[in-house]
C-alpha cells in the first residue's frame, strides 16, 4: 500500500481506502454485521487505514457508523475515521443547517461510534446556499476546540460547491465524484485545491460499478438498490447514481475502454488507477458489499502505470460518449 498526505491535514493516508455506504451488504438489503467486519479487516489487513461513513450509511440511522466504532476498537493499527453529518435532516435545505442541529449529529456520531474524536467530520452534501454562511463553518471551529474533531471536510456534488466551501481555511478536505465518467474536477478544482493544500477524496471510483466491466443490459438491481431507484434523481441527486450518465450510453463506452486495456482482465483496477494518476488525489474510498471487492481494489496499486496512449483513448472516449451530458452538470 502506498500512502498520501491528506492535505492540510498532514494526515498520512492509504491511496486506496474505503468507503462504507455498502460495508453492511449490498444497497437496501438488511445490513450484515459479521460481512461488514469480514470487509473491515480485509481492508486493513491490507493497509487501508482510512475509512469513510456517515451517519446515514445503513437501513437505520449509524448502522455504519456503529459497525466501524467498534470494528476501530478491536485493532490495534492507528485507522483514522471520516463521518458525515447534515443528511439527516428533513427537509434537507439550507434553513435545516442550524449549528446546533450539526452539533448534536456530531454527538450522536461519536457516541455512536465510542470514540472521543472524529479525525475528519464533512458536511454531506448540503445546499450550496450554506455555503454563504459562516456560521456554519464557525461552529466546526469550536467542535475542534472542544476536541469533538480534528478536521473539517466537505462532501460535494458539484466542482462549483468544491470552489466555494475552500474559500473557508478551517475546510480541509473536499470529497467528490471524480472517474472515468466524470473528469470536470479534473480542471479548475484540482489545480485550486493544491494551491490551498486540500485533501481531495475521490469517491464514487468505479460509476457505481459501471467501470467495473462487470454489467450488461440484461444486469438487473434489486428494489432498494439505488441503481434501480435513483436512475434519474428521484430520490437524491442524480449524479450519485452510474455518475449521472446514461446506463446503456455507460455500457457502450465500457466496452471501448475494454479495448484500450485488452491485458488488464480487472477493468475496476484499471479504473482506480486512472484516478491515482493524479496527483491531486489523496485517496480513493471504493465501497465495498464483499471481502473480494476489496481485494480486489486494493490490488489496484499494484497494477502497471497507464500510458499517455491509454490516456488520450480515455479522453477520447469520455469525449464522444460522456463529456456532453455529465461536463457542465457537475
Amino acid at each position: 500500500m502506498k500512502y498520501r498526505k491528506l492535505g492540510k491535514t498532514n494526515i498520512e493516508v492509504s491511496e486506496i481506502s474505503l468507503g462504507t455506504w455498502q460495508v453492511g451488504g449490498k444497497w437496501g438489503e438488511p445490513f450484515d454485521w459479521a460481512s461488514a467486519d469480514r470487509i473491515l479487516n480485509e481492508a486493513v489487513d491490507g493497509g487501508v487505514n482510512f475509512i469513510d461513513t456517515a451517519d446515514v450509511y445503513g437501513n437505520e440511522v449509524g448502522e455504519s457508523e456503529k459497525a466501524v466504532g467498534k470494528f476501530v476498537k478491536s485493532r490495534s493499527e492507528k485507522i483514522y475515521v471520516a463521518s458525515k453529518c447534515g443528511r439527516q435532516l428533513n427537509p434537507h435545505n439550507n434553513e435545516a443547517y442550524k449549528p446546533a442541529a450539526l452539533r448534536k449529529f456530531v454527538e450522536d456520531s461519536l457516541s455512536r461510534m465510542g470514540l472521543e474524536t472524529l479525525d475528519l467530520i464533512q458536511l454531506h452534501c448540503p445546499p450550496i446556499e450554506v455555503y454563504y454562511r459562516p456560521e456554519v463553518f464557525e461552529l466546526f471551529d469550536r467542535l475542534k476546540d472542544e476536541g469533538k474533531i480534528q478536521n473539517l471536510g466537505i462532501s460535494v456534488e458539484k466542482v462549483e460547491e468544491a470552489l466555494k466551501g475552500i474559500e473557508f481555511e478551517n475546510v480541509t478536505t473536499v470529497q467528490i465524484i471524480f472517474n472515468m465518467f466524470r473528469q470536470r474536477p479534473s480542471e479548475l478544482f484540482f489545480e485550486q485545491a493544491k494551491k490551498k493544500d486540500i485533501g481531495v477524496i475521490v469517491r464514487v471510483p468505479l460509476a457505481s460499478g459501471l467501470l467495473t466491466g462487470k454489467f450488461t443490459k440484461d444486469s438487473s438491481f434489486g428494489e432498494g438498490d439505488h441503481r434501480q431507484f435513483n436512475r434519474n434523481g428521484e430520490h437524491f441527486d442524480k449524479g450519485e447514481t452510474f455518475s449521472g450518465i446514461d446506463y446503456n450510453l455507460g455500457l457502450k463506452a465500457v466496452d471501448e475502454l475494454k479495448a484500450v486495456f485488452p491485458q488488464q482482465e480487472n477493468l475496476a483496477q484499471v479504473a482506480l488507477k486512472w484516478i491515482l494518476g493524479f496527483d491531486a488525489v489523496s485517496c480513493i474510498i471504493p465501497g465495498a458489499s464483499r471481502v473480494e471487492q476489496v481485494t480486489s481494489n486494493l490490488g489496484a496499486s499494484g497494477i502497471p502505470e497507464i500510458s499517455s496512449e491509454q490516456n488520450a483513448a480515455v479522453n477520447r472516449i469520455y469525449t464522444q460518449y460522456i463529456k456532453k451530458s455529465v461536463h457542465q452538470i457537475w
